[in-house]
C-alpha cells in the first residue's frame, strides 16, 4: 500500500522488485507469498457476519491480484516469473505443482505463490511456511512493517525490547507476534529458520541474505 489506504502502490512494487533482482544478481534462487490484506481482510469480513469460507475465498483471489502487480513489476526488471496459485486460475497464471514451482527456481526464475494454501481458515504466514518446506528453501524470510520481534507492540509499549534471537518454542509458548503457530511449528518441524524483518528499509533484503544481523532470527 504504501502511504496509502488501500490498493497498490507502484513505487513501493518497483522498488521491491528491483531488490529481488539483486539478489538473482548474486545467485539466489528467490520464491514469494505474498498476502492480500492491502486489497481486502477475509477475517475482517467474517467477524461482520460474512460465512468466513467464502471471506477467505475473497481474501485467496486478492492475493492473486498482488502476485500478478509484483510480476509485472519483476519482468520489468528483466527478471522471468511464474506466479503459482493455490486456486486454478488457468488463464490468468500455472497452477502450484511442487515439482515445476522447484525446476522454475532451478531456471533462475522467480516463482510467486499466489492464493495462499486454497484452504479457507489458513493464513499466508502458513502458505509461505508450507511452501518453503515443499520448494526446500534454506530460510523463510519474514517481511513485515517493524524492524523484527518485539516483546510487545513497540507502537503502544515504548519500552518494547526487540530480540535478535528467539526460538520457535519460545515464540509459541510467549505467543510473540512473528506468524501464527501452524507456520511457526512447520519451519520448526522441519528445520528451517526464520528471519523477521522490516521489509520497508531499503537493503534490508539483501543484508538478511548476506547474513548480517538484520532484524530476528527465530530457529
Amino acid at each position: 500500500m504504501g502511504e496509502q489506504q488501500f490498493g497498490i502502490d507502484p513505487l513501493i512494487v518497483g522498488r521491491i522488485a528491483q531488490e529481488v533482482r539483486d539478489l538473482q544478481e548474486i545467485g539466489v534462487q528467490v520464491a514469494m507469498v505474498i498476502g492480500g490484506g492491502n486489497i481486502f481482510r477475509g477475517v475482517s469480513l467474517s467477524s461482520g457476519g460474512m460465512d468466513r469460507v467464502t471471506a477467505d475465498q475473497m481474501g485467496m483471489l486478492a492475493t492473486v491480484i498482488n502476485a500478478l502487480s509484483l510480476q509485472d513489476a519483476l519482468e520489468k526488471n528483466g527478471m522471468h516469473v511464474r506466479v503459482m496459485s493455490a486456486l486454478a486460475i488457468h488463464s490468468v497464471c500455472e497452477d502450484f505443482i511442487r515439482r515445476r514451482a522447484i525446476r522454475h527456481l532451478e531456471k533462475n526464475r522467480v516463482v510467486i505463490f499466489a492464493a495462499g494454501t486454497g484452504n479457507p481458515f489458513f493464513t499466508t504466514d502458513t502458505a509461505a511456511s508450507l511452501r518453503g518446506v515443499e520448494a526446500e528453501v534454506d530460510i523463510v524470510l519474514k517481511g513485515t512493517k517493524v524492524d523484527g520481534v518485539y516483546s510487545s507492540d513497540p507502537v503502544k509499549d515504548p519500552k518494547a525490547v526487540m530480540y535478535e534471537k528467539l526460538t520457535y518454542d519460545t515464540v509459541i509458548n510467549e505467543k510473540l507476534a512473528v506468524m501464527d503457530t501452524t507456520a511457526i511449528v512447520l519451519c520448526r518441524d522441519n528445520g528451517i529458520p526464520i528471519r523477521v524483518f522490516n521489509m520497508n528499509k531499503k537493503g534490508a533484503l539483501m543484508r538478511v541474505v548476506m547474513g548480517e544481523n538484520e532484524g530476528t532470527l527465530v530457529e
